[in-house]
């Protein structure tokens, strides 16, 4: 039996990697500083912006030599290992530090090809699921021709469904009869990104379910029905059969039309970079994924980010999405308001949320999701992650899905 542990021979490798990585960003961050200190602005730049020259510049070059050394003398050492020291049984503990770690440097870790980096697969009981007629039946014995695909949200994953002793997808099983599939990806990869792959991994869960499927839902938290709004649009633009399958999507505080604190994020960084002498420290601001950057708008689709400085401010110029005319769409909105009157509630949301963008409303009527009043629904005295686990909200989704 494999023995479970916080820290897996893989994980101490990526761990070395990103702090290598690491280190080198530190060496950038303090010959920013000391160039702006020796060379002042009013002067002329130098060749290289925020480098220094002469004997500062080759220590520099010098311990950003030495670190990339490093770094391939650890993947050279500890590479061949890993396969040897074997895998241990992951624990829940381990996995949200990976989830959280993967949403705030996920698109570092993928292009590093750090093992560190999430990998997207479909899951159940923590298992990752074999794609094939067989591989399914398997793992659902008792499975049904009604699934539900359950996607999380930004820094989480699959096992963070359950929460304060409930699942949404169990209960599903439980009271309808669903047979719940859930989804783990890298949420700091750019959501277009996610979107494509998701779309490809549901046309192959579709194509292998043991039989055919006669109800699929999908049930969005957060980032999550983000993520599933691209895979749509990316289902339609390479012919994918999966969607002809969907019946409804439930979108559970989703930012629709963007989230205030990455707008506030970006805000602070462009002020850094503004000032010469702290600068240098703007590029902490860069350490966000590009998963969390596209949270600002609520990018869904590769021309909204494409050709640009993702961290520049730029007004929302993203090209509209609409919801699927023969999908029926639902939507749960958290406030930490207590009634429909409260300002800051309404203005503040869930806290991370607001709640018309979670409604998919707008001001520009162009950019309106059209959610019907009666697929709406406004959870009260709640914070974002209650809608994982309180009771209300759970009753108000299974009675559309029962419907």
């Amino acid at each position: 039996m494999k023995r479970p542990a916080h820290l897996h021979p893989r994980d101490l490798h990526g761990l070395a990697r990103l702090a290598v990585d690491a280190t080198g960003g530190i060496a950038d961050l303090v010959e920013g500083v000391h160039h702006h200190i020796v060379r002042p602005p009013f002067l002329v730049s130098s060749p290289t912006p925020g480098r220094t020259s002469g004997i500062a510049g080759f220590v520099y070059a010098s311990i950003r030599g030495m670190t990339a050394a490093l770094g391939g003398a650890i993947d050279a050492t500890l590479a061949p290992l890993v396969p040897l020291l074997g895998e241990r049984a992951t624990t829940p503990r381990r996995e949200a530090a990976l989830a959280a770690l993967n949403g705030v440097l996920g698109d570092h870790l993928e292009d590093a090809r750090n093992p560190l980096a999430c990998g997207m697969v479909l899951r159940s009981e923590g298992h990752t699921l074999t794609l094939t007629p067989r591989g399914l039946a398997a793992s659902f014995p008792q499975r049904s021709g009604r699934v539900a695909v359950l996607l999380h949200g930004l820094c989480m994953n699959d096992l963070q469904w359950r929460r304060a002793g409930h699942d949404h997808g169990r209960a599903l099983a439980r009271d309808l009869d669903y047979t719940p599939v859930y989804l783990r990806y890298n949420s700091g990869l750019h959501i277009s990104t996610n979107g494509r792959r998701f779309s490809a991994l549901l046309e192959e869960l579709v194509g292998a379910w043991p039989e055919p499927i006669e109800d699929l839902v999908i049930i969005g938290h957060s980032m999550g029905g983000l993520v599933t709004r691209s895979a749509l649009h990316y289902a339609r633009t390479e012919g994918h059969a999966w969607p002809a399958r969907l019946g409804r999507v439930v979108f559970l505080g989703t930012p629709h039309h963007g989230a205030p604190l990455e707008r506030g994020g970006s805000w602070v960084h462009e002020s850094l970079s503004a000032v010469p002498y702290v600068a240098p420290f703007s590029r902490l601001g860069k350490i966000r994924s590009a998963g969390i950057t596209d949270l600002r708008h609520g990018n869904l689709v590769d021309e909204d980010w494409e050709g640009r400085d993702r961290f520049a401010r730029y007004e929302d110029t993203r090209r509209h999405v609409p919801l699927p005319i023969d999908v029926a769409c639902y939507a749960i909105a958290a406030t930490t308001g207590t009634r429909k009157s409260d300002i800051a509630g309404r203005f503040l949301g869930d806290g991370l949320v607001r709640v018309s963008s979670a409604l998919g409303k707008h001001r520009d009527p162009k950019r309106v999701l059209g959610i019907e009043p009666t697929r709406q629904w406004v959870a009260y005295g709640m914070h974002h992650m209650d809608l994982l686990s309180r009771p209300e909200v759970y009753e108000r989704m299974k009675a559309w899905l029962a419907g």
